[in-house]
């Protein structure tokens, strides 16, 4: 079974260098995170909410999106992607340009890729705790929004010069 799978992974590469393995353990590891809550929302006697409403789908939205580029582009949380990636130089405002070192650091590195881990957690909060999630959703929301602002001023005041 391993011959099999490495010949899969050097098919797939070709002349990249891609880390299929560590992919699988991303996976391995989404799945089973998704497994723990859906066991904690019975343990906890919640049940899953027949719909999500309007405004919830909007504060999720915003704070992921916030969230996850928090995680994967901001300054002060690169001690946390350090192991897994490279520091390259600034990126976007308030923000880093960092090369992934493996299969993880593709994940902490990259902020499409760190949403959907992000709204899932946000999806198993409104479950286990709404109000709590809540709170966090309309902070990180209202960062968000500061953030446009700011670039928004900036950009205002630039073309006022």
């Amino acid at each position: 079974m391993t011959e099999i799978l490495e010949k899969t992974e050097q098919s797939y590469e070709g002349d990249h260098d891609r880390p299929l393995g560590g992919y699988a353990g991303i996976l391995s590891a989404y799945g089973g995170t998704v497994g723990v809550a859906a066991v904690a929302t019975l343990l906890a006697g919640r049940r899953v909410p027949d719909h999500v409403g309007v405004m919830d789908l909007l504060l999720m939205a915003a704070c992921t999106h916030k969230v996850s580029r928090r995680l994967a582009k901001d300054p002060v949380t690169s001690p946390l992607r350090a192991p897994f990636t490279q520091y390259e130089g600034p990126g976007g405002p308030s923000e880093v340009q960092e090369k992934p070192r493996g299969a993880l650091g593709e994940l902490l590195a990259c902020p499409f890729c760190l949403a959907q881990w992000v709204a899932t957690g946000y999806a198993a909060g409104l479950v286990l705790a709404p109000r709590v999630t809540r709170l966090v959703g309309a902070t990180m929301t209202a960062v968000a929004i500061s953030d446009w602002l700011q670039l928004a001023y900036a950009k205002l005041m630039k073309s006022a010069e």
